[in-house]
């Protein structure tokens, strides 16, 4: 009988706890499961039922590290599968979690970060959030991608929609707005595009509608690409596999007003945030879609 060392966290065996994914902030394998176990109340409403990539780092973050959105040979079967038809017609096998036991699995093979589709595996086609990731020139600090994104919540608040902030991780603020599922993906494509093409025309300092690094000197891109079939965006309370072990961490807007950075919470800082309400509790009873007078208005 093997004599290694194992750990069990929501069903799953852990093999080599003890290993180390963040090696200079001391998290090991066991430490992360953990984490993912305490914190699944509030990250699951959000993950489960949804195709994932999986970054995983199998010598730790500072190693070279992979994304995954398929099934493979040895993959746990705790994360489970579902055959899809990929633009092209070919069809191809896709990872998604369903629950905590597929979150530690996820960890078991040394995934640091769960990146989530916009819709739910029983309607692929219809989403259920809306998503603006705001990234900065790498000179702008992060007083000016706060101020951005309290302007993209106040236009689209001038739209009928609500939305909540995420900090990233990295260095940028995720702007989202729940949706119910009434719209296509071109519609939300199209409203998405649309809107971030009309920012940047009414405030071409400040903002920035296309990918282009060269461009966007002094400026935020507004990533509007998160919005179509396939495209995926950071779960909320997600690691980042970057250094300091931060967090994908909701915040509400109040909040945000006196946040100094969007990398500023960590695996150490997530009992204490846990231990608070939820800033994005009140999202569970909105009740908003794309309309036909939105995408009139962005068109």
């Amino acid at each position: 009988m093997s004599s290694e060392k194992r750990l069990e966290v929501a069903g799953v065996s852990l093999s080599s706890p003890d290993k180390l994914l963040f090696g200079k902030e001391g998290v090991t394998k066991g430490v992360l499961a953990r984490y993912y176990e305490r914190v699944s109340a509030r990250m699951l409403p959000h993950l489960e039922k949804r195709l994932v990539s999986l970054v995983r780092c199998p010598d730790g973050r500072e190693k070279p590290c992979f994304f995954q959105r398929h099934g493979g040979k040895g993959f746990p079967d705790a994360v489970a599968r579902m055959e899809i038809t990929e633009k092209g017609g070919e069809r191809d096998e896709y990872l998604h979690i369903d629950n905590l036991h597929g979150v530690v699995a996820a960890v078991q093979m040394s995934t640091l970060e769960f990146h989530i589709w916009g819709s739910r595996i029983d309607r692929l086609d219809a989403p259920d959030r809306l998503v603006f990731d705001l990234d900065p020139d790498e000179e702008l600090d992060f007083g000016a991608v706060r101020r951005a994104a309290f302007t993209v919540c106040e236009r689209l608040a001038d739209l009928g929609l609500r939305t909540v902030p995420l900090l990233t991780g990295g260095k940028g603020i995720h702007v989202v707005a729940p949706l119910e599922r009434r719209r296509t993906w071109g519609d939300v494509k199209d409203f998405a595009k649309g809107f971030a093409k009309r920012l940047s025309r009414d405030e071409p300092e400040r903002f920035l509608a296309e990918a282009s690094k060269t461009k966007r000197e002094g400026r935020v891109f507004v990533d509007w690409l998160r919005n179509e079939r396939a495209a995926t965006a950071i779960a909320p309370y997600s690691t980042r596999a970057k250094p300091g072990a931060p967090v994908a961490t909701p915040v509400s807007w109040s909040e945000l007003e006196s946040l100094a950075a969007s990398n500023l919470f960590t695996l150490a800082d997530m009992d204490d945030r846990l231990a608070a309400p939820d800033p994005w509790a009140e999202t569970a009873e909105w009740r908003q879609s794309i309309t036909e007078n939105m995408l009139k208005v962005v068109g």
